[in-house]
C-alpha cells in the first residue's frame, strides 16, 4: 500500500475513516498470511535464505506501516469521538 499522511484524514467524513480502518485491518491480516506464508516456504526449503530475508524485510517494513496507519486511525477516531 501506498504511504498516506495524517492530514489526509481532515478531509473525510467519519465513516470514511471507519472504512480506511477496516481496510487497515484487512491489509494486517492479509501481511500476517504473507508472513506465515514466507516462513513455511522457508521450513519446507521452497525458497533459499536469501530470499526469505528479503521477503521478512519487505514484511517487517509493511507490518510498521501499517501499526503506523493504525495508530493515526485510532487516534483520529478517538479526536473525533470526544468532539461528539
Amino acid at each position: 500500500m501506498s504511504l498516506w499522511h495524517d492530514d489526509d484524514l481532515s478531509a473525510c467524513t467519519f465513516q470514511e475513516v471507519l472504512g480506511r480502518q477496516a481496510e487497515n485491518r484487512e491489509w494486517s491480516k492479509e501481511l500476517r498470511r504473507k508472513s506465515s506464508l514466507l516462513v513455511n516456504s522457508r521450513v519446507a526449503k521452497s525458497i533459499s535464505l536469501d530470499e526469505y530475508l528479503a521477503g521478512r524485510k519487505l514484511t517487517h517494513e509493511d507490518m510498521d506501516e501499517c501499526q503506523r496507519r493504525a495508530a493515526v486511525l485510532n487516534a483520529h477516531i478517538a479526536g473525533r469521538s470526544a468532539i461528539v
